[in-house]
């Protein structure tokens, strides 16, 4: 079979992209001929996948997206692909992998109505209708079923076009000497002695995952010299205004920002709390792959995983809506509690006793069911 995926931009630490990649690697694997449809890619290009780079034209990211799609059409046009797998809103779909939030639902609590008569909320509005009207054909695959309802409020989405997965991070086997190995190579790379207390945080887009929150927390602790509190920031990101508040607040000493990295467990066995206060965020894999790590969490209540954290007892989640002040507060609990080692056992007994591992083996499947028998009422 012939399959085309496409994702506006690829880079090696996104959560979108892995997923995609891995799906699609899936696929190859198993012996479909894969082409993978990007704007851009950063890394290393896969063996057994054709990757294609449509380039980036328009001056804003709405025009840059329109103008992918138009290109993205003709090859679809001339390729004769069997299925069409795409984890961005689009039309003309088999597959769509949800990984964002509902567009009209949070531009209707976010914006004025003045907002609607914009190119931008007409492009992101239909492709999203494109998705999700009722009658529309795109197989809907789920990684958080949150948002289900605001779909059908919108669109009238059929519920049997919604196919909710598993979670999708890697398995974790690991030692205490390699955990106490990880703590002293990391202090040691940042100059830090081993006694101080890392703050960790995994992520990109630094206003959505609450970069800035993080800072004015770790501002507010109690820290005592012999045991300093650092944060570490892994991630692609600008950090210059972070920086700035950093500097502001007399801790850019104590704030590091480390960007993409590719040994981000080996980070999580070295810290002492993840913390994840986030704005807005449909999943959060970051948080299982913490609990796999044996590391305890204070996370936002708004991410898609949270309910993981409650289930396992892994740590606590910040109430929405989100008050600073509540954070500082529960952060300064939290790495003052003689129950991180609780925390830390409870995550790895979850992450070893729940499906948190066969997202793409169930998308794959999903998607060569599909592609195969070309019945959707099937699935």
């Amino acid at each position: 079979m012939k399959l085309l995926f496409s994702l506006f931009n690829y880079f090696p630490h996104g959560g979108q992209q892995r997923n995609c990649l891995l799906i699609a690697q899936k696929c190859a694997k198993a012996g479909h001929q894969v082409t993978l449809c990007t704007r851009t890619w950063e890394g290393p290009k896969p063996k057994q996948i054709q990757v294609k780079t449509l380039g980036c034209r328009g001056w804003t990211n709405a025009i840059r997206n329109q103008n992918f799609i138009k290109d993205l059409s003709i090859i679809i046009a001339k390729g004769y692909f069997d299925g069409i797998i795409s984890f961005n809103k689009m039309p003309g779909l088999d597959f769509y992998f949800a990984s964002d939030p509902c567009f009209k639902a949070k531009f209707q609590s976010t914006n004025k109505w003045l907002g609607r008569l914009t190119k931008r909320y007409r492009l992101y509005s239909n492709w999203e209708k494109a998705v999700f009207e009722k009658g529309q054909k795109t197989q809907i695959l789920l990684i958080t079923d949150r948002e289900v309802p605001l779909y059908q409020k919108f669109y009238g989405t059929e519920h049997k076009r919604f196919h909710l997965l598993p979670p999708n991070i890697d398995k974790r086997h690991f030692k205490e000497n390699d955990k106490l190995k990880a703590q002293n190579d990391k202090r040691e790379e940042l100059g830090l002695s081993t006694s101080t207390s890392i703050l960790l945080m995994v992520g990109s887009s630094y206003n959505t995952k609450g970069v800035d929150r993080a800072i004015e927390g770790l501002a507010t602790l109690s820290s005592k010299k012999e045991n300093p509190k650092h944060l570490v920031i892994l991630g692609h990101g600008k950090a210059e205004k972070y920086k700035r508040l950093a500097h502001s607040l007399n801790v850019l000493e104590r704030v590091h920002f480390l960007g993409g990295r590719s040994d981000v467990p080996e980070w999580m066995l070295a810290a002492d709390l993840l913390i994840h206060p986030a704005r807005n965020e449909n999943t959060g894999t970051v948080l299982l792959e913490a609990m796999a790590n044996g590391l305890p969490l204070l996370a936002s209540e708004v991410c898609g995983y949270a309910f993981h954290i409650e289930k396992a007892k892994a740590g606590k989640i910040i109430p929405s809506p989100f008050s600073q002040k509540q954070f500082n507060r529960l952060l300064q609990e939290m790495v003052n509690s003689p129950h991180l080692s609780k925390w830390s056992f409870n995550g790895l007994n979850y992450a070893a006793t729940a499906d948190l591992y066969s997202c793409h083996e169930k998308a794959y499947s999903l998607i060569e069911k599909f592609v195969t028998e070309n019945d959707y009422d099937s699935l």
